[in-house]
């Protein structure tokens, strides 16, 4: 949603000429919104402040906004790409152990999927073991001894170096 500076004055005007802060609440500034509406827009100091800077604060309400859009959806060339993950929201292990697999040729170990994802060996080898147990990946072992998940749907052709 982008801001509108007309909808931003017209807010604060029948606001009591910015004395509850309507425009605050519009343009995503709860905190002082709500200190606006307590104090009446700090004694209408607050809200003639409002009146000269609205314009600005619009701009850069419509920046942060941009901002935050471009670091979810990685907006680049002015398209939209695919949705990136933001700090604090961690990928899901699944899609991880497959988006390995599927790099992989079909095999992934639980070594691949903590570099690949931010797991410890340990949380990668119980999610590979869970999708093993459930029927979706199988355990094999390859030539040279190592144990290998495998993904049957993403398994290359002529790639059947196991043993078991």
């Amino acid at each position: 949603m982008r801001y509108s500076v007309p909808v931003a004055y017209f807010l604060w005007l029948i606001s009591g000429c910015g004395a509850l802060g309507f425009h605050r609440f519009y343009l995503g500034k709860t905190g002082t919104g709500l200190l606006w509406l307590l104090s009446g827009g700090l004694g209408y100091v607050g809200a003639i402040y409002d009146f000269f800077t609205l314009t600005r604060q619009v701009n850069e309400a419509n920046i942060e906004y941009s901002m935050r859009e471009a670091l979810e959806y990685g907006v680049a060339d002015g398209y939209r790409r695919k949705r990136i993950n933001l700090p604090g929201k961690p990928e899901p292990i699944e899609k991880v152990i497959l988006r390995s697999a599927r790099r992989n040729g079909g095999a992934v170990t639980p070594g691949e999927v903590s570099l690949e994802g931010d797991f410890s060996i340990e949380e990668a080898k119980k999610a590979l073991d869970k999708l093993a147990s459930s029927g979706s990946a199988e355990l094999r072992i390859r030539a040279s001894g190592v144990v290998v998940y495998v993904f049957p749907e993403f398994l290359q052709e002529g790639k059947d170096d196991y043993i078991a």
